[in-house]
């Protein structure tokens, strides 16, 4: 099992897995010890319930969820952030590394 867990969220999950793979790249890099994944916001509870998540990072595109998830993680201690939107276009996977990392610590 991985150290840390990132959880990636937008509408369908398509988008934000194309950045996972990039993340996941940079995170080896790096040698962070990070399971990545994305899934589609609806998915999201499951996903809450049944994994040790460390951090939800939002696409840009589902930024009006942000206040949703963090009524969901209340309480958790889980950070929730909307992914950096410059860094989501380039799929700059470093750079939304480098932004979980900071949440997780």
């Amino acid at each position: 099992m991985a150290e840390k867990t990132v959880m990636l969220c937008c509408s369908a999950g398509m988008s934000t897995s194309m950045l996972v793979k990039k993340m996941q790249e940079a995170a080896k890099k790096d040698g962070l010890d990070y399971e990545i994944f994305a899934c589609p916001a609806a998915e999201a509870d499951t996903n809450l319930e049944n994994k040790n998540i460390s951090c939800v990072l939002l696409g840009p595109q589902v930024s009006y969820m942000l206040a949703d998830f963090e009524k969901k993680v209340e309480g958790t201690g889980i950070p929730v952030e909307v992914i950096d939107m410059a860094a989501y276009g380039m799929m700059d996977g470093e750079k939304v590394v480098q932004q979980a990392k900071k949440l997780v610590g």
